[in-house]
């Protein structure tokens, strides 16, 4: 792979590269890099895999190719995450004058933070252990873009994100997360090349690990999204800098108010629903509430002449004129945009009868869970509870087909992009993700796990369970996941594609099990990693945020139970569009994108058990369509090399069990 990896770089050629777990990709790209001397982007599908890179495999490359006195200064690194990990300053000083701070929780975290501000050295919340993961505090302090005023901020010069970017211009590898490469390059294609535009500077060469997720938030942040949230946000933060200046007035105050009641009444009449759904009514919804469609563009209208009429202005506030004109562009397109290639819908979340999750399920029944993105615009996260009980409404659109943008503004702008991940190929080939991505004339490789899968993994489908779209599939899966727990002695992940399959099955074994039970959604995720690594024979219920990314070796982890095979839901809009437009294209949807995005995201499913070469343990797919279906050969195919059973008794055998 580092051969390889080489060659693309020298001869500045795009490289597809599929590597089995275990075979050392971040190693085999990372000596090819440094040996280069070019500046290269590194981006990852996760913060703890820019994490590993950083503080573990750079190092130790560093010192294996440059010995003990190196001491740091032989490679120039720099590691990056999105805007809102990082504190801004002007926004801690300004809470310290006028202090709105709700209860005694938020008072102890500004008391740590202004403490850590005094001594941090990159402002990243990653330092703050004790600050909780919810904690709205950080929402109303961190550096997120939309209250950015650049370089006429007193703080510019002591900024994070300025030091940051400061030394993302000096370095030769930076390390990136996918969601932070993507909306710069949203902000630069928005920006139509202005200089300043985002914060990563160019490279000639790109390595995107974790590559198959790439699709997913590259549409993310092509598309846009305005919600009742953001404009709140907006009225709030003008509300909050006005009072802060003394310069609220009549005017401004009734313009504001103008515009919440707007904006709450213009999404409260959008297509009532739950989770996300299509928005295929725009032009009728646009005939009926025309004048109320009207009246919110005009309410943004006159907050941003409001604010561009205010005299001496403090500069933040031609942010917030800007931030409103945005919205008012945005909205127009997703209520006006006849882009054939855009997929226009909604999402509720929060308040009674949504669904914050979002999910996905096979072609023909329930659902595969996502993980929720949480977002409220090009990369702005929401906290839980920003809002208090009150329904989100997000008005969404997204490119049905990223491949061509990606052409036109990536893939012929770099020297050399390498995409590689454990589960890139489906069926052997590349021909799913590189028609999904447009990726065009790269050179393809698949390179095996070196673990030795034929004795340290068993794969079981049960050929006697019923289909998993019937009402009888509950009861016999749990049934039959009981007996597979009592044979490995618990130690086991059981993996569901909805949640409301993973806390039927939890509840039906509620009592039924000794080994102790965890459930994705009690607590935190790290914290119920951390609770299975150091419980003995504990088994954790989980959906779609732990099918990849997690990594526990040895024996405490030797069964990986999955309920069904990952199709996505056809409502699910995003997918619904995407195989109407293959199949309008004459192809066949069905084969060309589903079944091969549900072989890739069961491949990560199963890569949750052998993670070295002592692993030892059980798969099962208790969906046994795998076996009876035309489609099912593709799965197979797809898989590594277990050895296969359809019976109980060699399940027992594996485990030395009589």
């Amino acid at each position: 792979m580092a051969q390889a990896v080489e060659q693309a770089l020298e001869e500045k050629r795009h490289l597809i590269v599929e590597a089995g777990t275990g075979t050392g990709k971040t190693l085999a790209y990372l000596l090819p890099v440094i040996r280069s001397g070019k500046r290269v982007i590194i981006s990852t599908g996760t913060k703890n895999l820019q994490e590993q890179l950083f503080y573990k495999d750079l190092p130790f490359l560093e010192q294996a190719l440059f010995g003990e006195s190196a001491s740091g200064s032989r490679l120039s690194v720099c590691y990056m995450k999105g805007r809102n990990n990082y504190l801004c300053r002007k926004k801690l000083y300004d809470l310290t004058d006028q202090p709105v701070l709700s209860g005694l929780d938020e008072i102890g975290q500004y008391r740590a933070i202004a403490a850590w501000e005094k001594t941090t050295q990159t402002g990243d919340r990653a330092e703050l252990a004790e600050l909780p993961e919810a904690s709205l505090l950080w929402h109303k302090l961190d550096a997120r873009s939309d209250a950015c005023i650049g370089q006429k901020c007193s703080q510019w010069e002591r900024c994070f994100i300025t030091e940051m970017h400061r030394k993302a211009m000096e370095s030769d590898i930076i390390i990136v997360n996918h969601h932070l490469f993507f909306a710069d390059l949203a902000i630069k294609l928005q920006a139509d090349g202005a200089p300043d535009a985002g914060i990563l500077p160019e490279a000639a060469a790109v390595i995107f690990d974790e590559a198959h997720e790439i699709e997913d938030v590259a549409g993310n942040y092509f598309g846009i999204s305005v919600s009742n949230l953001r404009v709140e946000e907006l009225a709030r933060d003008v509300e909050a800098s006005l009072q802060h200046h003394r310069m609220m007035s009549p005017s401004l105050s009734g313009a504001l108010g103008s515009l919440r009641e707007r904006s709450q009444f213009f999404f409260s009449l959008l297509p009532p629903g739950q989770g996300r759904f299509a928005f295929e009514t725009r032009r009728e919804f646009l005939e009926e509430n025309g004048d109320e469609f009207l009246a919110f563009n005009q309410a943004l209208t006159r907050l941003a002449g409001e604010l561009e009429n205010l005299p001496q202005k403090p500069e933040e506030v031609f942010n917030f004129a800007r931030r409103a004109q945005e919205i008012q562009v945005q909205l127009d397109y997703a209520m006006e945009s006849e882009d054939r290639n855009t997929v226009f819908w909604v999402e509720r979340r929060g308040g009674r009868g949504s669904d914050r999750t979002g999910y996905c399920a096979d072609r023909e029944g329930r659902g595969f869970s996502r993980a929720e993105k949480g977002r409220t615009g090009k990369g702005a996260s929401t906290p839980e509870g920003a809002t208090g009980s009150r329904q989100n409404v997000f008005l969404q659109a997204t490119p049905i087909d990223v491949g061509p943008i990606l052409r036109e503004c990536l893939w012929s702008k770099l020297e050399c992009a390498v995409l590689t991940s454990a589960t890139l190929a489906v069926g052997g080939g590349f021909d799913y993700i590189t028609q999904r991505l447009g990726l065009e004339h790269a050179r393809e490789s698949v390179l095996p796990s070196h673990f030795d899968y034929q004795s340290q993994a068993l794969l079981y489908v049960p050929p006697d369970l019923p289909d998993p779209r019937t009402p009888q599939f509950g009861a016999k899966a749990a049934e039959r996941i009981r007996k597979l727990l009592e044979i490995t002695r618990g130690r086991a992940f059981v993996l569901f594609t909805s949640y409301a399959q993973m806390n039927e099955i939890h509840q039906r074994l509620l009592g039924e099990l000794e080994f102790p039970m965890l459930r994705q959604g009690d607590a935190p995720k790290s914290a119920l990693l951390e609770e299975f690594r150091l419980t003995p024979n504990a088994v954790l219920f989980a959906t779609s945020s732990f099918w990849q990314g997690v990594d526990v070796q040895g024996e405490q982890l030797s069964c990986v139970i999955i309920d069904r095979l990952p199709f996505a839901v056809p409502s699910d809009p995003v997918v619904a569009a995407r195989v109407k437009a293959i199949d309008a294209d004459g192809g066949n949807a069905f084969f060309q994108y589903q079944v091969p995005a549900a072989v890739i995201t069961l491949k990560q499913g199963f890569g949750r058990l052998i993670r070295s070469l002592h692993d030892r343990g059980l798969l099962c797919l208790l969906d046994n369509r795998i076996l009876k279906k035309q489609y099912g050969r593709v799965f197979v195919e797809s898989l590594p090399n277990y050895k296969r059973t359809t019976e109980m008794r060699v399940v027992e055998d594996f485990f030395g069990v009589s």
